[in-house]
């Protein structure tokens, strides 16, 4: 999804990368990772997408934006084919990165923050994300948060499916955004976002607003 509907967090991925002087290399030959085969029952087509990957992939450390895509290399590739594929999402990366002060980031944000639900409970990650946006600003929590969150509707293959569904429960996930009185809806993966956006709250991925807030004065707003 990521290079085709949502192609501003590949791009803002890139820019932090570069300005904290990461080496890295895009694959030319990139294939999907296999996650929604897997979640709709398409096992032997998931089976023979993660064989071509693993060829693809052997000795490479993998940084991904999409929660799904990180939860089908460190589970579900383990799981299957007993192999252990050094992955990372973009969210932990930043995380580090502005630890090590290789990033840095002055705002003065409200913003609340959605859980994907591959990236949080199935993996357990809810602090890197969290960890960025405070040091951007204000993070206010959704009622439902962390491992209560509510799915944003698009996972596991809904949004392709039942396109009415997915739309129904985004629209109830920015109700919750919405009460928190936060300026921006943050979130962490490709999926999240692309549902979340239509539904009159300003989404963003947590790399866009890494990228609008990067050495600009600490008093400055994202328009």
């Amino acid at each position: 999804m990521g290079r085709k509907k949502v192609p501003e967090i590949v791009k803002a991925t890139e820019q932090i990368l570069d300005h904290a002087g990461v080496s890295y290399r895009i694959l030319e030959d990139e294939k999907c990772c296999g996650s929604v085969l897997l979640r709709t029952g398409f096992l032997e087509d998931a089976e023979e997408r993660i064989m071509e990957n693993l060829t693809i992939l052997s000795g490479s450390r993998l940084l991904v934006s999409c929660a799904g895509c990180y939860r089908t290399f460190k589970i579900d590739y383990p799981r299957l084919f007993n192999v252990k594929i050094d992955v990372i999402h973009s969210s932990q990366l930043f995380h580090q990165l502005l630890k090590e002060g290789r990033i840095q980031i002055r705002g003065d944000l409200k913003v609340t923050y959605h859980d994907p639900c591959h990236l949080a409970r199935h993996c357990g990650e809810y602090d890197a994300p969290r960890k960025v946006l405070e040091a951007i600003g204000t993070l206010v929590e959704m009622e439902e948060h962390q491992v209560n969150a509510q799915c944003c509707g698009a996972g596991g293959g809904v949004k392709a499916a039942y396109p009415h569904l997915a739309e129904k429960i985004a629209k109830k996930r920015i109700e919750q955004a919405l009460d928190t009185g936060a300026e921006i809806l943050c979130t962490t993966c490709p999926f999240c976002k692309y549902n979340l956006q239509f539904h009159g709250m300003k989404v963003m991925d947590i790399s866009e607003i890494i990228v609008s807030l990067m050495g600009v004065p600490k008093s400055a707003k994202i328009n």
